[in-house]
């Protein structure tokens, strides 16, 4: 008997439900900018295993002005002599705004960790305040959400293949994508440390099962909506005005502008 929790979703359900989820969480955006809420969605979890695809789905119907995604580069030398949580706090939201972190502070617990690109001082120092930065953002109001994605060794070593194979796709990847395999049990241990210090009252972690991409999509964003007390705000009553009379305007000949040509005559 197959387990529903990792049966393929079909694409056909898959498409349905995401369009429903879609039409709320555009819902979800109108209460956080008429309420003036402050929401963080949090992404983390290996490389591979679906952050930046849901991500996608969570902000593809979404005002760009109201929700945004922080996607922060490596720190510059300036800010590596900054609190390390200096640089993130300027991408948090105000009032009716959404932040989507794809990968966050965490990157100290992960990959900077792992690969020795911050001291075990910083790690430990970073495990002690961490939790206490997150409850002042909380207590200060921001409704911040955590999500784990967790993919199989299998599934990831899957995706890296396809992604090496598909032109579309390689950009993904770096040598410190490929390198992570042969750390896998070390982002593992670091991960459980990470939990243990971090998954607090306050703010705790939720672990999304990745290996059907479909499935973690619409179980991500489904929590997501649960889990915020979101009500439909009405829309402004808008009314298409009536075209005014022509003034005798007349368009400038085509042969006085440069139109770029019609690649689409050759299909």
């Amino acid at each position: 008997m197959t387990d529903k929790r990792t049966a393929k979703v079909p694409r056909a359900a898959y498409e349905r439900e995401l369009l429903r989820l879609q039409t709320e969480l555009v819902k979800l955006q109108e209460w956080v900018r008429a309420e003036g809420a402050r929401l963080v969605v949090v992404f983390e979890g290996r490389d591979a295993a679906g952050k930046g695809g849901t991500i996608k789905r969570v902000a593809e119907n979404l005002n760009p002005r109201v929700a945004r995604i922080a996607a922060l580069p490596k720190p510059t030398e300036r800010q590596r002599t900054q609190w390390y949580f200096q640089r993130y706090v300027e991408h948090l939201p105000a009032a009716g705004e959404i932040v989507l972190f794809d990968r966050s502070w965490y990157n100290r617990a992960g990959v900077e960790h792992v690969m020795g690109f911050c001291t075990k001082e910083e790690h430990q120092l970073f495990l002690r305040q961490c939790p206490i930065f997150e409850r002042m953002l909380v207590e200060d109001g921001i409704l911040l959400r955590k999500y784990w994605f967790s993919v199989s060794d299998t599934e990831q070593q899957e995706r890296f293949r396809r992604r090496l194979e598909d032109p579309l796709r390689r950009w993904k990847l770096s040598p410190m994508d490929l390198e992570s395999i042969t750390h896998w049990e070390a982002y593992s241990r670091a991960k459980d440390e990470m939990m243990v210090h971090t998954d607090i009252v306050e703010a705790p972690w939720f672990v999304v099962e990745s290996d059907d991409k479909r499935r973690a999509r619409l179980n991500m964003i489904a929590h997501l909506l649960d889990s915020v007390p979101y009500h439909e705000v009405p829309p402004p009553v808008l009314e298409l005005p009536p075209r005014p009379s022509s003034t005798g305007y007349e368009r400038s000949p085509r042969d006085l502008r440069t139109y770029v040509p019609d690649h689409a005559a050759n299909l």
